[in-house]
C-alpha cells in the first residue's frame, strides 16, 4: 500500500520518492526527478542538481555529478556512458578550465525515466558550445547555466592540445567577455 501511496504522492506533486537502498545523501530540497536500477539493486538517480550514479568497483560511495559538470552522456545497449569533467582551474574572466575523467558504463537493468532525462538536463544546460582549432589540436568552449552563477564559460581541451595555449587563448576570450559585460 505504501508503494501506492508513494506513486500517487509523486504523481501529484511533480517528485518521485527517494528509492530505498539509495546510499547517498541529498542535499536539503534536492529533489528526485527520475530513477533506475542496475545490477545487484544499484540505483541511479536524476535529481535537480545533477546525476548520482552509484559506488564504483573502486569502493567509493554514491555521488552525484552536478549537471555543468556533465560532458557527456550516452545511452546504448542498456547502459548508460557518463564522461564527468573536473574543474581544473578558474581562468580571467571567470573562465574555468575543465578535464574529463575516463568515462563510466553503468548498466540499468530498469531504466524507467533516466536516459531521457539525462539527455534533457544535460543539453539544458547549454547554452552554446563551439569548438576551435588551437595550434595542433583544439578545445571545446562551452558556455553553461549553472546554478547559482548564471552562464559559465567551460574550456574543455582536446586530448593533446598544448594546455598552455588553451589558457591563453581562454583567458583572452575571458578578458573580452568581461569587457562586453554591462556593469
Amino acid at each position: 500500500m505504501s508503494g501506492l501511496v508513494d506513486r500517487l504522492g509523486a504523481l501529484l506533486t511533480g517528485r518521485e520518492p527517494i528509492p530505498e537502498g539509495f546510499t547517498g545523501t541529498l542535499d536539503e530540497g534536492e529533489r528526485v526527478i527520475a530513477d533506475g536500477r542496475g545490477p545487484r539493486g544499484s540505483i541511479v538517480l536524476a535529481t535537480d542538481l545533477g546525476l548520482w550514479l552509484p559506488p564504483a568497483a573502486s569502493g567509493e560511495g554514491a555521488h552525484r555529478i552536478a549537471w555543468h559538470l556533465v560532458t557527456r552522456a550516452t545511452w546504448a545497449s542498456g547502459a548508460l556512458e557518463v564522461v564527468e569533467a573536473d574543474e581544473v582551474e578558474e581562468l580571467a574572466g571567470g573562465v574555468i578550465l575543465l578535464a574529463d575523467r575516463a568515462p563510466r558504463r553503468v548498466p540499468l537493468t530498469e531504466p524507467r525515466r533516466v536516459p531521457e532525462t539525462v539527455h534533457h538536463r544535460v543539453t539544458g544546460a547549454v547554452k552554446d558550445s563551439q569548438h576551435h582549432e588551437i595550434g595542433d589540436g583544439g578545445a571545446w568552449f562551452v558556455q553553461r547555466r549553472v546554478p547559482g552563477a548564471g552562464i559559465v564559460l567551460h574550456v574543455r581541451p582536446d586530448p593533446g592540445t598544448d594546455p598552455e595555449l588553451v589558457r591563453t587563448v581562454a583567458a583572452g576570450v575571458g578578458e573580452k567577455l568581461r569587457e562586453a559585460r554591462p556593469e
